[in-house]
C-alpha cells in the first residue's frame, strides 16, 4: 500500500493518461481552428462538445491516476490551467523527460532538477 507522501510511480494508467491527453489536445486544436475560420458553426459546436466532455473525462482520469499514485498531483494542476490539454501534455513531457514529481519503479526518488548541470 502506498504511503500518502511518497512520490508516485508511473504505471499502466499513466500510459492511458498520456494517450488521452494527446487526443484531447487534437480535439482542442480542431476546435480552435474551426472557431477561427468563418462559416464552420456546426463543426465548432461538435468539437466544442467533444472538447468539453473530453476535458472533463481527462481530468477524471488524471485524478484517478493521482489517487492510485501513478501520476503527481502537479499534472492535475497543469491540466486545470486555462490552456487545458496543452498543460497536461507539457506536464507529461516534463515528467517523462526530467522525472519531475515521480519516483522510479525500483523506489529511488528521481530528482533530476538538481542535477541538470550534469546534462549537456
Amino acid at each position: 500500500m502506498a504511503r500518502p507522501f511518497e512520490k508516485p510511480v508511473p504505471g499502466p494508467l499513466f500510459v492511458w493518461v498520456k494517450r488521452f491527453s494527446w487526443i484531447e489536445l487534437a480535439i482542442f486544436s480542431a476546435l480552435i481552428l474551426f472557431w477561427l475560420l468563418p462559416g464552420y458553426d456546426t463543426e465548432t459546436m461538435v468539437f466544442g462538445w467533444a472538447h468539453g466532455l473530453g476535458f472533463v473525462a481527462l481530468c477524471v482520469v488524471i485524478w484517478i491516476a493521482c489517487v492510485r499514485h501513478e501520476a503527481p498531483y502537479t499534472l492535475l494542476a497543469a491540466t486545470l490551467t486555462p490552456v487545458g490539454p496543452v498543460g497536461s501534455v507539457i506536464g507529461i513531457e516534463l515528467i517523462e523527460r526530467k522525472g519531475w514529481g515521480i519516483a522510479s519503479p525500483d523506489g529511488d526518488i528521481r530528482d533530476r532538477a538538481q542535477s541538470a548541470p550534469d546534462q549537456t
